[in-house]
């Protein structure tokens, strides 16, 4: 990232950049989605489609789908939902950072200094 004295970045530098924070979003929601659906498929005895799909929904923020089996269950869906509190904000910053930096570059540069 440049400094805000330097030269805004080319846009082929942009959106090198833009792709490269979205790969590891698309990285962050693999790991979240696959830490919450072996844990249902463990807690709760799920199957790998209805603990993908609670595990899915917990992370969107939707809720969970149906009762859940026992306590062991609850607890770990009551982890995961805190853990999804975070991640999805946390995701969601790495997702738009690249944009707001350069937005936020933009207006800080004289328009002599502008590379577009």
């Amino acid at each position: 990232m440049e400094h805000r004295r330097q030269r805004l970045a080319t846009w082929a530098t942009y959106l090198r950049r833009q792709l490269y924070f979205l790969l590891a979003a698309v990285v962050l929601i693999g790991l979240s989605l696959t830490i919450g659906t072996l844990g249902y498929m463990f807690f709760a005895n799920y199957g790998a489609a209805d603990a993908f799909l609670n595990a899915s929904m917990i992370l969107s923020g939707m809720g969970p789908l149906g009762a859940l089996p026992g306590d062991d269950a609850k607890w770990f869906a009551s982890a995961y939902a805190l853990f999804s509190g975070i991640a999805l904000p946390t995701i969601v910053a790495v997702m738009l950072a690249p944009f707001v930096h350069r937005i936020l570059h933009k207006l800080h540069l004289d328009d002599a200094d502008r590379n577009d």
